[in-house]
């Protein structure tokens, strides 16, 4: 397999590089012509330049190099640009990327500054983080080959560049960075066997109908994406029934192997959305499958926010999605196994009659987790090159790994965050108790809507208790008026868990419960950004005293209308909306807990 990527047909010695020319002219685009085992897939949008093709570039200057000809054009993504090879013996390959940076200048101008700066994934493995073609290659307009080698499996390739946000954006001029690549070389290190007539032209249509089936989908993601998700509460279900029955990055059958044909043994969390069960794949990756219910609405709009989003998304703090599954009936999502469940279980499970199903987690942990979410959130906010609001941070939605990191999880509710807008306008959406004011009265969303939520969930870690009180009383009606009412007393320190004892650190404790205070003000003027939150945790910004609002205060009229929406909740008539867990459980990764709040979707 042999690619002149983003140029014409060329011919080197004895291999032929076939043209790579077609128009990318949309934020998800997929690219095959017939008769070639190789596709393609560039994902993202150049929002600054209203060029139709700018995703082939073409180099301007006269360059001095071995085969020239594969260097004077290139294929460029904003963010994300894979190619797939099928059809392709199994065994040992070379695998020989081609790079020259042509858009950029080696002189003493302004456009001699820039730096492209992205990963290389061979395999869905890291193959080259923060790669920077003008490094390696010794200055620009100079060709750099990087040689890798690869084990195919399943007669497939893939090899996906990645932007991850780094080096410059805007020089010599606006959306000047993302992946680029000149030429792809793909040559087996055995003898290929010979092809069979009829049965390889039939391999070659499955697997060619197999990949149209998963641009189609991936294309359908990206329109969604660009339109914000405008009207896609009524076309969803029509949209996911009218595509084919085909896989995007895993088969059914390999699914069924992993979890043993979804055994029940292995179910390790039940919810409104689905299943989910652990599984073991064939190289001995042990992952959590999420099924999806398709017969619920949400559950299939969930699996497009999945996969439209997270697989985007790459933070030490945010869960992995490995992929996905879209055959026969089945809406699935695979995702790292995280071994110590959430941390509403280790935070809320019950010890029964053994205390081995609960965690201990110690002040240390605790405070650690409570950055990681942070950092987690500042990432979606602030760092990440979509700017993305959760909308339902909770205690069920942060798992734990086997060092009990934390890492955010559930995406199927988040939502684009719109820079040039003050706030975005939507329907209600999240799980009771950890919804902010201004969104749960108004549908007013920012994502100062997540830091109401995180200093919710920082009060849960500090307290051990959850925010929601199945008794309300007219002193509390959840742990944010307890909290408030034991800063009213001079008491605030009483709101640590009591299973720490005297093991804590006390200055840290009260930082965190004051930062959880500015988190939750009622004023979203006043709550500070992610940001500004880890450097708070992280002892580097100093933190003024909290002054409690009266607003902020349990008062006669707050106390009726809660009493009100318990009433309500107690009779289940919820008009105009759908509980996405109706069971009262968490449909996580791996949560099987009780959940700590009831989630709405509307």
């Amino acid at each position: 397999m042999h690619i002149n990527c983003g140029g014409n047909l060329v011919t080197d010695g004895k291999k032929t590089y076939d043209d790579d020319t077609g128009e990318t002219t949309g934020p998800a685009s997929f690219h095959n012509d017939r008769g070639k085992n190789w596709a393609l897939i560039n994902n993202g949008h150049f929002f600054d330049t209203d060029r139709l093709n700018y995703y082939n570039v073409t180099n301007s200057t006269k360059l001095v190099m071995e085969n020239v000809e594969l260097y004077m054009n290139a294929r460029v993504s904003p963010t994300s640009l894979t190619y797939y090879g099928f059809c392709l013996g199994n065994g040992n390959y070379t695998v020989k990327l081609h790079f020259a940076e042509i858009m950029f200048t080696d002189d003493k101008t302004y456009s001699s500054l820039g730096r492209r700066v992205f990963d290389i994934y061979i395999q869905r493995n890291l193959v080259a983080k923060d790669f920077n073609i003008a490094k390696e290659a010794g200055g620009v307009g100079k060709a750099v080959i990087k040689n890798f080698t690869v084990v195919v499996t399943s007669n497939a390739l893939e090899i996906r560049l990645y932007w991850a946000g780094k080096g410059t954006t805007s020089i010599p001029f606006r959306s000047i960075y993302g992946p680029l690549i000149s030429a792809i070389s793909v040559d087996p290190n055995f003898i290929p066997p010979s092809e069979s007539g009829s049965s390889s032209i039939s391999i070659i249509r499955v697997v060619v109908a197999v990949v149209v089936a998963g641009a189609i989908i991936i294309l359908i993601f990206g329109i969604l994406w660009w339109k914000r998700f405008l009207g896609w509460e009524r076309s969803v279900g029509r949209e996911l029934k009218g595509l084919e029955s085909q896989t995007s990055l895993f088969t059914l059958r390999q699914i069924k192997a992993a979890t043993n044909n979804f055994d029940k043994s292995l179910k390790i969390g039940e919810g409104g959305f689905g299943l989910v069960y652990k599984g073991v794949l064939s190289d001995g990756t042990v992952v959590a499958v999420k099924q999806l219910s398709t017969r619920s609405r949400q559950g299939s709009r969930e699996f497009v926010n999945e996969i439209g989003l997270i697989s985007a998304l790459q933070h030490p703090c945010l869960v992995k999605l490995y992929g996905c599954c879209m055959e026969e009936d089945q809406l699935l999502l695979i995702y790292e196994y995280m071994e110590n469940n959430s941390l509403a279980h280790a935070l809320f499970a019950k010890n029964d009659d053994s205390e081995k199903c609960q965690l201990r987690l110690d002040w240390q942990t605790r405070h650690r987790i409570c950055v990681g979410i942070a950092k987690g959130l500042a990432y979606l906010h602030e760092e990440s090159k979509l700017k993305i609001v959760h909308r339902d941070i909770k205690a069920n939605n942060v798992l734990l790994d086997k060092d009990l990191n934390p890492k955010i999880s559930d995406f199927g509710l988040a939502k684009l965050n719109d820079e040039d807008k003050t706030h975005l306008s939507t329907r209600i959406a999240g799980t009771y108790g950890y919804i902010a004011p201004e969104y749960a009265m108004h549908g007013y969303l920012t994502d100062k809507a997540d830091v109401y939520s995180f200093g919710i969930v920082a009060l849960e870690i500090v307290s051990g208790m959850s925010n929601t009180i199945s008794q309300p009383t007219e002193e509390c009606f959840s742990l944010i008026d307890r909290v408030h009412l034991l800063k009213e007393n001079g008491n605030l320190m009483e709101i640590v868990d009591k299973r720490l004892g005297e093991h804590f650190n006390k200055t840290e404790a009260m930082m965190m419960i004051n930062v959880a205070l500015l988190c939750t003000k009622v004023s979203l003027a006043l709550r500070p950004t992610m940001s500004l939150v880890v450097s708070m945790l992280e002892g580097r910004t100093r933190i003024q005293e909290v002054v409690l609002d009266k607003r902020e205060v349990l008062d006669d009229d707050k106390f009726e209308i809660m009493q009100q929406y318990y009433q309500h909740r107690g009779d289940n008539i919820i008009e105009s909306q759908n509980l996405s867990d109706p069971t009262g459980e968490s449909s996580k990764l791996f949560a099987d807990t009780s959940s700590s709040g009831e989630q709405i979707e509307s």
